[in-house]
């Protein structure tokens, strides 16, 4: 069975945000005291770690206060398992957190926990029932839940951008179906279940291999990318800003291929080379197949560089992350 990892090649399998700058994924442990550590000047008075893959309701943050104290919490799975202590030093909350993020056993212990009342405001933000909201009918709750599990299953959305989505699938002018607090809910639960799903699966699976193929591709001097722009259209205007200004060409697949994927329908890439023509196209093709086949990957191409690149059969597997 595959099991979360707390570390990978060295790196902690987690998200940190700070008030600073963009979030930092798979940061070492080292990098993260040294956060720690810096936070209480003007700005930068907090940090929040998350799990890779992100799990609703399950965080471990420090505030430093306006005393200078470290105002240390986690939340396990719940708001009303949110816990907080406060310490009077980086060090023991350097060890704690580290703790948490490598899911070492009993990383809490020796800590005067107290569990935090948040108040009404945790209740008002959970009231909304996700069973069949008011306002909508049942076909539209399956359909609006299948749009959200599509996009959920291609892997790639997360659980902030399934909310939005499950928000804005069925609105319109005059109407909001779903709650931003329903919304939550629902990608809360689909997520959860996928988690659950993809805790059965063995080894690594074919979007994994397909990541490496890609990397390597760029290592090649080719553009690659998964999951890029909505469709054709955008992705031929883009690509060519998408890579290195030295790249030979390019392969990619939109957003409707890997809908397609999770389909059961096999996965579509388009391909080229930047100056248009088919010899070049051509070539580029068939290194792109090469290298696909050398990961693993069932390729299904004629050499028409005139005809996409099919991976068929594909069991698209792509275990969650952010």
């Amino acid at each position: 069975m595959w099991v979360a990892r707390a570390t990978v090649g060295g790196m902690l399998a987690i998200t940190v945000t700070t008030e600073t700058g963009p979030p930092r994924a798979r940061i070492t442990a080292d990098d993260l005291a040294a956060l720690v550590r810096r936070i209480g000047g003007a700005g930068d008075t907090f940090l929040i770690a998350e799990r890779l893959p992100d799990q609703p309701d399950v965080y471990v943050q420090v505030l430093r206060t306006t005393a200078g104290d470290y105002q240390l919490e986690h939340r396990d799975g719940a708001p009303e398992r949110h816990y907080q202590v406060m310490l009077d030093g980086p060090e023991p909350v350097i060890a704690a957190m580290t703790g948490w993020a490598r899911r070492r056993e009993g990383w809490d212990a020796g800590l005067a926990w107290e569990r935090l009342d948040l108040g009404p405001a945790v209740a008002e933000s959970s009231d909304a029932d996700p069973d069949l909201p008011p306002g909508l009918d049942e076909d539209e709750w399956q359909e609006l839940t299948e749009h959200v599990g599509t996009l959920l299953a291609g892997g790639y959305a997360t659980r902030a951008e399934l909310a939005e989505a499950a928000e804005e699938y069925l609105a319109t002018d005059d109407e909001r179906p779903l709650s931003p607090a329903q919304a939550w809910q629902l990608a809360d639960r689909l997520w959860r279940e996928r988690l659950a799903e993809q805790a059965g699966w063995e080894g690594e699976t074919d979007p994994e291999r397909l990541a490496r193929a890609f990397e390597a591709l760029r290592k090649a001097g080719i553009t690659a990318e998964e999951n890029f722009t909505c469709c054709r259209t955008c992705g031929q205007a883009e690509i060519g800003a998408a890579g290195s200004p030295d790249a030979r060409g390019f392969v990619y697949f939109h957003s409707q291929c890997t809908d397609s994927a999770v389909a059961g329908n096999g996965l579509t890439l388009l391909y080229g080379g930047f100056d248009g023509s088919a010899e070049t196209t051509r070539a580029i093709g068939h290194e792109v197949a090469a290298v696909l086949r050398e990961h693993g990957l069932p390729v299904e191409w004629s050499g028409d560089p005139e005809r996409a690149i099919t991976l068929t059969p594909l069991a698209w597997c792509r275990r969650l992350v952010g």
